[in-house]
């Protein structure tokens, strides 16, 4: 279980997120998700490459 300085940040984000406007704090967002989105299509390209990759790719696809 995460500890309770993590439920404190989730707080002050949530506050945060709530008393500005979108424009200002997707700012700060955008890099963090463009970055994750990067790595995982990295991974799966990577992935891909190796035998039984595609097959890892759509069971790991069809987990959601």
């Amino acid at each position: 279980m995460r500890d309770r300085t993590h439920s404190e940040q989730v707080i002050r984000w949530a506050k945060y997120v709530k008393s500005h406007p979108r424009s200002v704090w997707i700012k700060e967002v955008k890099p963090l998700i463009d970055s994750q989105i990067i790595t995982a299509n990295n991974f799966y390209e990577r992935l891909a490459k190796i035998e039984g990759g595609n097959e890892k790719i759509r069971k790991l696809r069809n987990l959601r």
